[in-house]
Parts: structure tokens; C-alpha cells; sequence
């Protein structure tokens, strides 16, 4: 195993995160591969790493000055064994190949664990939607639609939000591929709900991690009501998330974004996280905005230099980082854990390094990676397609309810898996052999292709 890392390594130098979710994934599948010999010979980690389809394409837009820009487009369609490509978009100055890898690597599994018939993909821009007006942003994603529009269809590849893409950008990326195809179609999720979107889509991702940590807690008869909570990041899934814990009773004292955080001690409520909201969604202005309107909260500056991050470095039950991947150190882990830490559920795509999730599976803490916790954001876009192909709109009741039928289920098929492989309790060895297993059958099943 550990040469066959090396070989990846080598074909790919310098995608890093691709290279850390892979190594990740395959320690945890050691055990299958052992019972399964046929795997081996049927070369599935060789075939499992490779994307099925890689389009990089140039995407040209003008400013509102009339200065002509270039970006890179990405679209990864990873693995399609157990249904169409399904993945999101996210445009941020950190997008290149390897980042999309290493998502769409992550999707494949993900999607596996939702129980819906979905294969992994991801896609992308290097574009900086910050500081630019709505204008702009509509010309960057119509130029960007004019070449992605071949590669995706409602069949083929649904493309959903991610950071950077949210209700405005799949807008102005839908009435692009409605112009270009002539019809009105699936295609996309996290559309708005006035036009083919699923209510519950935008906070889906957030709720549901929230949700797993209720199941996580219950195996230990214990319940979020009560329990101080640190938050990263302040964007729609730690928004949601923040909401779906405060909606249980828990303590929300933290939110942040690229340019530091904020600590409430009293806690987040239904009026503050509105006013997050404005902040970020409508004036898209930075969270220390938040101190302004109370001035009882503290505010501190992200010191990049630093080898942790303040933010966990405060009195907790639960921690959930709803940010950004790798932002959890080892430091950040250790800090936790002599904090009181009893659980960590990850919102965001890979936040913690390998250093530090060690530090959580040799330590006691609750621990669940971001393919089974944070898979209820794709799971209501699975929901949203199967609303689009029946021209229904299920009530949010109805979406909720589903959306937490399937991470119990989620939840429940890692202990299994994890059980079944030697490795009871094991969160990462159960998400990453659930979500393995199915896929790779998938693949058997359909021939070498």
C-alpha cells in the first residue's frame, strides 16, 4: 500500500490534498482488500484513483471597466459506477487540478454513503467572486457555462454550490445552460426554490451534520442540549449548522471567517445568527461586523504564522469546523482534547490534517470525517432531483425528515462496516469501507470499462 501511495505521488506530484484524501481513504480499506483478493487482481485502487473524465478549459470574462480577465475552468467527473456524476462547483483563488481531485475523490464516497444512486465529481474556477458585482459575477459564470454546458446534462453530470457558488451563481450558470441546450432540465442543484429548488437545500449540509452528531452522542446516551459548541467559518454551512444546534439546545460560542473570529460567551441565538446573515449573505462583509451590533462578544485576527488556531483553543463539549479543508493542526487537535473536547463533526470537505485526526482516533473523542457528516448537503440534492424528475416540490417538513432518515442511516452503515472490518467504533475506517465496498462492486459488476 505504502508504494503504491508513493506511485500516485509520483504521477501527481504536488497535489497534495489529492495525495492526503487517497492515503487516507486506503489505509482504512486495508482489511477489505485482504478478504477481497479478486480486488486486487481486478486492479479497483488503480482504476478507483484515475478520474474517468478531466475537462480544464480557459474561461474569459470582462469587468465593469471593460478590462478582458482569463481563469481556469475545472470539471472532474471522478467515478459514475453507481449513478451520474454528482458534485459542486466552487470558484475561490485556491481551485487548481490537484484541490479538484482530491473533492471529487472525497465525492465519490460521500455520495456513495448517501444511499441515492450518485457518482462523484467536482468542478470548479481559480475566479474570486469577492468585491466583484453582480454584474461580473453573472459574465464570469456565462462564459464559464459556455463550455461546461457540454460536459453536464441532468443524465450525465449535475453540478451543484459549493464555496464561492451559492443561489445567485447558479442562477446566472442555469439560464446560460437553458439558453445553450433549449430546455429546461435537472441539471443543476441549490437552484431557488421559486424555479426547481428543494426547500431545505441551503441549510442541508449543515443540518445534517448536525444530525450526525446527535447519533454519535446518543451511542453514548448523551444529547447536544446544553453543550458549549465552537463553530468555524460563517458561510452557509456554518450558518446552518450553528442554527440546527442552537434549534437543539446547544451553545454556539464561535464563528469565523478569512480574517479572524468572534467568541460569544453567552451564546449564539436565533436574533444574532439572523444578523450573520445580513452580514454575510447580504452585505458580504467581514464577521467582525458582528461586535458592532454586540459588543459583548470579542474579536480576534487570524495570525496565519501560527501553528493553531485560537479558535480552538476555547473551554468545549463539541467542535465542528465548517470552514475549510487542513484547518485543524495537530495543535488545534491537542488543544481540543485539553479543552474537554467529547466530539468533533467535521461540516467542511477534509478540515483536519492527518496529524490531527490521530490525535482523535488515539484519543477518546467522538469523531466523525467530513464524507459521512457533511453528506447531507448531497443528499438533499439527490432530493432535489428526484423532485425535478417527478415536477414535484416536497413540503420542508417531508425534505427534513428524509434528510434525517439518511444520515441515521449514514451513521449507522459506518458502525456496521466498521464492526464488520475489525475496527469497531471507527467513524473514518466505517465511512471510508461503507462508501468503498459499494462503489467498487458497482465497478465489478459493469466490466472493465
Amino acid at each position: 500500500m505504502d508504494d503504491f501511495i508513493q506511485k500516485i505521488k509520483a504521477r501527481d506530484p504536488g497535489e497534495k490534498e489529492f495525495h492526503q484524501a487517497v492515503a487516507e481513504v486506503f489505509e482504512s480499506v486495508k482489511p477489505v482488500l485482504d478478504a477481497n483478493p479478486e480486488y486486487r487482481r481486478a486492479a479497483v485502487l488503480e482504476r478507483i484513483v484515475e478520474p474517468e473524465r478531466v475537462i480544464l478549459f480557459r474561461v474569459p470574462w470582462m469587468d465593469d471597466e471593460g478590462q478582458v480577465h482569463v481563469n481556469r475552468g475545472y470539471r472532474v467527473e471522478m467515478n459514475s459506477a453507481i449513478g451520474p456524476y454528482k458534485g459542486g462547483l466552487r470558484f475561490h483563488p485556491s481551485v487548481n487540478l490537484g484541490v479538484m481531485k482530491f473533492l471529487a475523490f472525497e465525492q465519490v464516497f460521500k455520495n456513495s454513503l448517501t444511499t441515492l444512486g450518485m457518482g462523484g465529481a467536482k468542478g470548479g474556477s481559480d475566479f474570486n467572486p469577492k468585491g466583484r458585482s453582480d454584474n461580473e459575477i453573472m459574465r464570469f459564470c456565462q462564459s464559464f457555462m459556455t463550455e461546461l454546458f457540454r460536459h453536464i446534462g441532468p443524465h450525465t453530470d449535475i453540478p451543484a454550490g459549493d464555496i464561492g457558488v451559492g443561489a445567485r451563481e447558479i442562477g446566472y450558470l442555469f439560464g446560460m445552460y437553458k439558453k445553450l441546450k433549449n430546455e429546461f432540465s435537472g441539471v443543476l442543484t441549490g437552484k431557488s426554490t421559486n424555479w426547481g429548488g428543494s426547500l431545505v437545500r441551503p441549510e442541508a449540509t449543515g443540518y445534517g451534520c448536525v444530525y450526525f452528531a446527535a447519533e454519535m452522542l446518543a451511542t453514548r446516551n448523551e444529547k447536544l442540549e446544553g453543550k458549549i459548541c465552537l463553530v468555524s467559518g460563517s458561510g452557509n454551512v456554518a450558518q446552518s449548522t450553528a442554527e440546527k444546534l442552537v434549534h437543539l439546545g446547544g451553545k454556539v460560542v464561535t464563528l469565523s471567517d478569512s480574517s479572524g473570529y468572534i467568541f460569544d460567551e453567552m451564546g449564539l441565538d436565533a436574533e444574532k445568527l439572523e444578523f450573520v446573515k445580513l452580514v454575510k449573505n447580504i452585505k458580504r462583509d467581514r464577521i467582525e461586523r458582528f461586535r458592532e451590533k454586540y459588543p459583548g462578544a470579542l474579536y480576534f485576527q487570524t495570525d496565519h504564522l501560527l501553528d493553531h488556531n485560537p479558535l480552538w483553543n476555547h473551554k468545549a463539549a463539541c467542535c465542528f469546523p465548517c470552514a475549510f479543508e487542513n484547518e485543524i493542526q495537530q495543535k488545534d487537535a491537542q488543544n481540543m482534547l485539553h479543552n474537554g473536547v467529547q466530539l468533533v463533526c467535521e461540516g467542511a470537505n477534509m478540515p483536519s490534517t492527518p496529524e490531527a485526526v490521530d490525535v482523535f482516533i488515539d484519543s477518546s473523542v467522538l469523531y466523525a470525517p467530513s464524507k459521512a457528516a457533511n453528506a447531507g448537503g448531497v443528499a438533499v440534492s439527490g432530493l432535489e432531483m428526484a423532485q425535478n424528475s417527478m415536477r414535484l416540490n416536497w413540503p420542508a417538513e417531508e425534505v427534513n425528515s428524509r434528510l434525517k432518515i439518511i444520515m441515521k442511516s449514514i451513521h449507522q452503515a459506518c458502525l456496521d462496516a466498521a464492526a464488520e472490518y475489525g475496527e469497531p467504533g471507527s467513524y473514518v475506517a466505517g465511512a471510508n469501507i461503507a462508501g468503498f465496498v459499494k462503489v467498487v462492486s458497482a465497478m465489478l459488476d459493469q466490466g472493465l470499462v
